[in-house]
C-alpha cells in the first residue's frame, strides 16, 4: 500500500516519570497516515506508558503530542470517535455473547459501521450467539479487533495482537493487519514477536530505558548491522565459548539449549568455526550460517532479550 507523508500522530520530546523512575525520557516520532508502525521494547522501557499517553489515558509532565491534529487529553472526547483501541483482554462481562459486545460497544460512538459486516469479515459469524469466554484464543482476539473497528477509525492501536495464540491463528492475524492497512487505516503495532514485527511494519521503533534507540524500516535496522552474520551448530558437548571468541571477528557467542550460536564479521566466519572445532576435537551436527534478523538488531541495541 502506498503510505503518505502526512504525520497522523506527532510526539515531540515526550516525558513521563513515576516514582522514582523516568519511564519516558524525552521521545520524539512521527506515524504516517496508512503505515503500519511498531513499538519494541523489553518490559520496562517505556512502551506502554508512551502508548497510553498518545491514546489519552495518561498526562505526560512534558512534551507535545497530537494525534489527528488533535491533543488526547484537550480533546479526548473527540479522539475517541476516531480511534479504535485493541486490547489484549477487554472488561466484558463473562456471560456476554459475540453480537451483544458489538451491539453494545457500537453504542459508545456517535458514527459506527454495520457490526454484522464485521463479524463476516472476522469469520465469527458462526460465532455471533457464542459467549466470548467460551471462545478460543483466536477467536477472542477476533472479537476484540472487531470491537477496535465498530467505529471506523482512522487509527488502530494493536496491543501484542498475537499473544497466546498458535503459529497457524498468528498468521491469520497478520492477514487481517494487512486487510486494516489496506482499506485505509493506520495501524500502531506492540508486539513480543520480532518476526511479526519484520513482516508486518513499515517501520519501527526501539525503545528502551524510556528512550527510542533506533528508528527506521526493519530492513534497514537489519541493513545497519553491516556485514555480520551468525554460524549456529548443535553439539551435546560442554563448549569454552574461548575457542570462538578469541577467532578474528568474532563478536559474541550464545547457548540455546544445545544450539550454539557464534556472531561475527560473514566472511570466513564458518571455516573459522569449523576449523576451531576440529581443532578442540568437538562433536556438532547440522552447522550452517544464518543471515542477521531484527531480533539481532534489538540485542544489539538493548542487549536483552524482548522477553526480559
Amino acid at each position: 500500500m502506498k503510505l503518505h507523508n502526512e504525520a497522523v500522530i506527532e510526539v515531540e520530546n515526550l516525558i513521563k516519570h513515576y516514582p522514582g523512575v523516568r519511564a519516558v525520557d524525552g521521545v520524539s516520532f512521527d506515524i504516517h497516515r496508512g503505515e503500519i508502525f511498531g513499538m519494541l521494547g523489553p518490559n520496562g522501557a517505556g512502551k506502554t506508558t508512551t502508548i497510553e499517553c498518545i491514546e489519552g489515558l495518561r498526562q505526560p509532565e512534558q512534551g507535545n503530542i497530537r494525534v489527528l491534529g488533535l491533543d488526547p487529553h484537550q480533546d479526548g472526547y473527540a479522539l475517541r470517535e476516531r480511534i479504535g483501541i485493541q486490547f489484549q483482554s477487554a472488561a466484558l462481562p463473562d456471560r456476554i455473547k459475540v453480537w451483544e459486545a458489538l451491539d453494545l460497544f457500537s453504542s459508545f460512538y456517535q458514527k459506527t459501521i454495520d457490526w454484522r459486516l464485521l463479524l463476516a469479515k472476522m469469520e465469527l459469524e458462526e460465532k455471533r450467539n457464542a459467549y466470548i469466554s467460551k471462545l478460543s484464543g483466536g477467536q477472542k482476539q477476533r472479537v476484540f479487533i472487531a470491537l477496535a473497528l465498530v467505529n471506523d477509525p482512522e487509527i488502530v492501536f494493536l496491543d501484542e495482537l498475537t499473544t497466546g495464540l498458535d503459529p497457524q491463528a498468528r498468521r491469520a492475524m497478520w492477514d487481517l493487519v494487512w486487510h486494516i492497512q489496506s482499506i485505509g487505516k493506520t495501524v500502531f503495532l506492540t508486539t513480543h514477536f520480532m518476526e511479526e514485527a519484520e513482516r508486518l511494519c513499515d517501520r519501527v521503533a526501539i525503545i528502551d530505558h524510556g528512550k527510542i534507540v533506533a528508528l527506521d524500516s526493519p530492513q534497514k535496522l537489519v541493513d545497519s548491522l553491516g556485514d555480520e552474520s551468525r554460524v549456529v551448530f548443535e553439539t551435546s558437548q560442554p563448549v569454552d565459548h574461548a575457542i570462538f571468541t578469541s577467532l578474528p571477528g568474532v563478536t559474541r557467542v550464545e547457548k540455546i539449549g544445545e544450539r550454539i550460536l557464534v556472531y561475527g564479521k560473514k566472511e570466513g566466519l564458518v571455516g573459522k568455526v569449523v576449523n576451531a572445532l576440529d581443532t578442540a576435537n568437538l562433536p556438532y551436527d547440522n552447522i550452517h550460517s544464518e543471515q542477521p534478523t531484527l531480533e539481532d538488531v534489538f540485542l544489539r541495541l538493548t542487549g536483552k532479550e524482548i522477553r526480559d
